[in-house]
């Protein structure tokens, strides 16, 4: 063999090895920069799904990037007031947070829309307009002077009506009642005569012991049995008009989150999605026990809204929206597209959803 084709059958032969060794080896992740970051809340401290969703999201953040980016979540009034969360990520004082855009309303009207929408979305059709109607790119436009880039960070479920002091038997019943109830619905309350009042989860059931206010409503049985309200309140009405399905939002101050590489961005967003299944999940799977805690051992007084009650809300409700859609044109954009995508989505969950759920109802109690 002359030296010219040794030298080709040797470069070859390396070449292969080299090449097989390459394949066989196991991939080592080049982790690169890492990111401390912190999240700030509006919920209590240890308050389930909502504050321990936060915080899972921080853990499945850190256990997804290896370490490159790591989370440490601070409860409502540890860092910041519980309601100073939107203010401390605009500002940049946190990379974070988690919370409810309704909260956020006196900064932008159109922000109520993200959260619930009295007679508005389920679950399913509030997720539906975000990842595949176009809702979330309208919250990055609302938020986008803030310096806040918004996600769905989770889902409450359809709410109950809330806990009362006295019975709602007419709309009349609202007037001079003094409600702690945020959002769009207060607004509605406030229309039929009521006294709104903006209160923190943890302030709410020392309000209703001592008589600062006559009626809450918070989320739903998981929640609220833990809260005690059935020990302030004679009566728990449902169904929660009011919300028909609140999305939680996590919130990432503009300059922090595009300071992250892409796949760190893109991880942040997955692991946001994944914590919004994960806590719709949570509520519906525990509700259902402690509606019956509620009832069967605490012998709560469960009431249903009256249909004229209700019919009247709903009144009430399409003229306050209208209200608020009309305070300025951003407001007015999303309403229209909200409203656009419900005429697309209704019929089809009529003919699907209610009429499967009307088949298997089961009466409470049963």
């Amino acid at each position: 063999m002359d030296r010219r084709s040794f030298v080709k059958k040797v470069g070859l032969g390396s070449a292969a090895a080299v090449a097989a060794a390459t394949i066989n080896a196991p991939y080592v992740w080049p982790k690169g920069q890492t990111y401390q970051w912190r999240m700030v809340t509006t919920w209590p401290p240890q308050m389930p799904v909502l504050q321990t969703g936060a915080e899972r999201f921080a853990k499945r953040v850190e256990e997804a990037s290896e370490g490159r980016l790591k989370i440490q979540v601070y409860a409502g009034g540890e860092l910041v007031p519980p309601l100073g969360v939107f203010d401390a990520v605009s500002q940049g004082t946190v990379e974070c947070g988690s919370s409810a855009s309704y909260y956020w309303a006196g900064k932008s009207p159109a922000a109520q829309w993200f959260s619930a929408v009295p007679f508005g979305f389920n679950p399913q059709g509030i997720n539906a307009w975000f990842y595949s109607g176009g809702g979330l790119q309208l919250w990055e436009e609302v938020y986008a002077p803030f310096n806040v880039v918004p996600r769905p960070q989770g889902n409450t479920g359809v709410q109950m009506g809330g806990w009362f002091n006295r019975k709602i038997e007419t709309i009349g019943d609202f007037k001079g009642l003094k409600m702690r109830i945020p959002g769009l619905g207060g607004k509605v309350v406030a229309k039929a005569g009521g006294t709104v009042v903006l209160l923190a989860g943890g302030e709410i059931y020392t309000s209703l012991e001592r008589g600062v206010i006559d009626a809450t409503e918070w989320v739903g049985p998981l929640h609220d049995l833990r809260m005690g309200f059935y020990q302030a309140a004679k009566y728990y009405y449902y169904p929660g008009w009011h919300e028909p399905g609140t999305t939680l939002e996590v919130i990432f101050n503009k300059k922090a989150y595009e300071s992250l590489p892409k796949d760190l961005q893109a991880l942040l967003d997955a692991v946001a999605m994944e914590t919004n299944l994960w806590s719709l999940c949570e509520f519906e799977a525990q509700n259902g026990a402690a509606l019956e805690t509620l009832v069967k051992e605490h012998k709560v007084q469960l009431v249903r809204f009256p249909d004229q009650v209700l019919d009247e809300l709903r009144k009430l409700a399409d003229e306050t929206i209208e209200e608020e859609a009309n305070k300025d044109p951003m407001a007015r954009k999303v309403h229209e597209a909200f409203k656009a995508f419900k005429a697309k989505l209704g019929p089809w969950g009529t003919v699907s959803e209610k009429a499967y759920y009307d088949l298997i109802a089961t009466k409470i109690g049963a």
